[in-house]
């Protein structure tokens, strides 16, 4: 039944599922320093990204408790520019977005709408009830984006990331406001 929801179409890109063509590409920006540093995956060799990619072809949506990369692609050449993870909470109340944009694909509004239809998906094919996005305090990028597009601040939390501390900056979008 999911599977008719995939792709998305939205103005200057897509969301579909990744497709093992897409590992060069996916290689290119996940080894980048600047883009992981605030992210909760690393780098992966290029066995361990082929690997994940299948995993994530034909993995089902919307698992309860279980995290789904989808691509954000060019819409003409429907190259790979980002990813987006989409999760589920294990009571199936509140999901989750988490993404990730190639250099080159920034600063032109894809992720900002490529996250919007992200959200629309999950309330789309869901019942949450609420959708949030956490980040690190010093990823000031993340945080306009989650603001711009109407994400809410709840709260801040002191977390331990890759063995140092760190502030995570909680934001939230209730159903009936997106």
């Amino acid at each position: 039944m999911h599977e008719t929801l995939l792709p998305r179409e939205f103005d200057g890109g897509r969301l579909r599922r990744m497709h093992t063509r897409d590992h060069a590409a996916f290689q290119a920006y996940r080894s980048l320093p600047e883009l992981g540093r605030y992210q909760g995956w690393s780098p992966m060799s290029d066995a361990e990204a082929l690997e994940f990619i299948e995993e994530v072809q034909r993995a089902p949506l919307f698992t309860p408790g279980q995290w789904l990369q989808l691509a954000i692609a060019e819409p003409e050449s429907d190259a790979l520019v980002g990813d987006i993870g989409i999760y589920l909470s294990e009571d199936g109340t509140s999901g989750e977005v988490g993404f990730t944009l190639h250099p080159r694909a920034q600063g032109r509004g894809v992720a900002s709408r490529a996250v919007c239809e992200a959200v629309r998906l999950l309330f789309a094919a869901t019942s949450i009830t609420s959708v949030l996005g956490i980040t690190d305090e010093r990823n000031l990028p993340s945080i306009r984006l989650l603001e711009r597009i109407g994400f809410t601040f709840v709260e801040c939390r002191q977390v331990v990331f890759r063995g140092e501390p760190c502030t995570e900056r909680v934001y939230a979008l209730a159903r009936n406001d997106g």
